[in-house]
């Protein structure tokens, strides 16, 4: 047990009141350990504002939720006449329900990001694995989180996104009936789903995210923030003062605490501009066809989810029965190259080639709608992997070969491909450009191994360079 500390009887009344709090709970330390003494690096620049926007999004997020749920009904005859309540009659509620709304695509714009400056930067790196695997985390209940988000308000692409979505989960060989009515709760999407959704959306998986961002912002403070140069300010080989502070590096508060204020100020001023004048945004942000109560019996000409899940939509929409035929044909190529390349013993490799001749027979076995599922989901769980998939010698773009930015330019320029095809009806043009653009999405991180080594890289400072901006 510690030991009380002492304070002056001639103290003030604030200092006597922090002593007492001090001695019961670290409010003191924990503000030194995580603002005033965290010593971040100096030369952070406009990207760095996305991570303390996320912040500021999730506590929108649930400030507005909790005001909705205050007015909702989580009853299939009554939740889509209860948001209408809620805009038409409840005193501001029409700001509330926009600023919901419009907070699900702000999360995920400034999430999308935040994962591209830490992609660029190699902040996924040693020793900043973890903090990378926490973020991919939130990212997948994030989405989880909006998917169910999305039924409540009870209108036709609420229901029938809803019912697409599930009944893909069908397509899982032999458990997959029983995991979609599991999911449903129901044998079609209705009230039981309707209630298991909001269950969720509202309780379970906003306390998962919750303790991930904690555990995210935790792993973050162990380690030591990034930086654009890719070099460490903490550790046993890093500059330091006398009194054992980094050189290249600031106390975050009140350095960047001032800095995030900029970006939480300019944020806020786009944020409110699109809540007051576009809070639909041209059908992105809010469907029009979500106006329209649900109806079982009426299927909207194109169903097609939210923006944000359009990239990994398309990527299921790619997978057809002939792309099956290019899958396979990439799966024994990698293996006969791998066993080709490799010093593996010709056992190893023997048992390499053969466990791709099996997989290819199992995914021509299988129908193309379970791979196009597995695809769906592999695209952000391969994400988890980043860290061990990267072997350039440094971390950050701005020392690697200079085709290296093209690449990672072409990549953001495919998923951008990827999610406005999503949006977009099928067509056989779409199909064969979404068809191309998940094999390169894929074959980015498969086959980072080999390309992240290529090319020369160039020499990384000593020390962290600054530019005032």
């Amino acid at each position: 047990m510690a030991e009380f500390k002492e304070i002056s009887a001639d103290a003030s009344a604030g200092a006597k009141l922090l002593n007492w709090v001090d001695n019961r709970f670290p409010a003191s330390k924990m503000y030194k350990e995580h603002l005033s003494e965290y010593y971040a690096p100096k030369n952070f620049n406009f990207f760095y504002f996305f991570g303390s926007l996320a912040l500021l999004v999730l506590v929108i997020q649930i400030v507005t939720g909790i005001f909705l749920v205050m007015h909702y009904k989580p009853d299939a005859a009554l939740a889509f006449g209860s948001v209408e309540y809620i805009m038409r009659d409840v005193p501001w509620g029409w700001l509330i329900r926009y600023m919901h709304s419009t907070g699900a695509s702000a999360f995920f714009i400034v999430v999308y990001m935040h994962m591209y400056r830490g992609l660029i930067y190699g902040s996924y790196r040693k020793p900043r694995e973890l903090v990378w695997v926490f973020g991919c985390a939130i990212f997948l209940a994030l989405m989880a989180e909006a998917f169910m988000g999305y039924l409540l308000p009870w209108g036709q692409m609420s229901y029938w996104g809803a019912q697409v979505i599930v009944n893909l989960f069908a397509a899982v060989p032999f458990v997959g009936p029983d995991l979609a009515l599991l999911i449903r709760g129901d044998y079609v999407v209705g009230d039981a789903t309707l209630n298991r959704f909001f269950s969720f959306h509202v309780i379970a998986v906003p306390l998962v995210l919750l303790g991930l961002v904690v555990a995210h912002i935790i792993a973050l403070h162990e380690v030591g923030s990034n930086n654009p140069d890719g070099v460490e300010i903490k550790g046993p080989n890093a500059l330091k003062d006398a009194n054992g502070h980094p050189l290249d590096g600031v106390p975050f508060h009140p350095y960047y605490t001032v800095h995030d204020i900029l970006g939480v100020s300019g944020f806020l001023l786009v944020f409110s501009a699109v809540i007051f004048f576009a809070p639909e945004f041209g059908g992105y942000f809010l469907e029009y066809n979500n106006f329209i109560p649900a109806d079982p019996l009426k299927t909207p000409l194109h169903i097609a989810p939210v923006w944000y899940f359009t990239p990994f939509y398309s990527m299921l929409r790619a997978i057809t029965s002939e792309m099956m035929y290019v899958l396979i044909a990439c799966v024994l190529a990698g293996a006969f190259f791998g066993a080709v390349k490799t010093n593996l013993p010709k056992i190893v490799k023997a048992g390499v080639v053969g466990a791709a001749v099996f997989v290819s027979l199992l995914m021509l076995s299988i129908d193309a709608k379970f791979w196009g599922v597995v695809v769906m989901g592999g695209a952000v769980v391969i994400l988890f992997f980043l860290p061990w998939l990267d072997n350039c010698g440094v971390k950050s773009i701005r020392y690697r070969p200079d085709w290296h930015k093209y690449m990672y330019g072409v990549f953001v320029v495919n998923f951008i491909a990827l999610a406005y095809l999503g949006v977009q009806p099928p067509s056989a043009i779409g199909e064969r450009v979404s068809q191309v653009g998940t094999l390169f999405y894929f074959g980015f991180f498969l086959l980072m191994p080999i390309w992240s080594r290529m090319g020369q890289t160039k020499p990384v400072p000593d020390r962290i360079t600054f530019t005032p901006h």
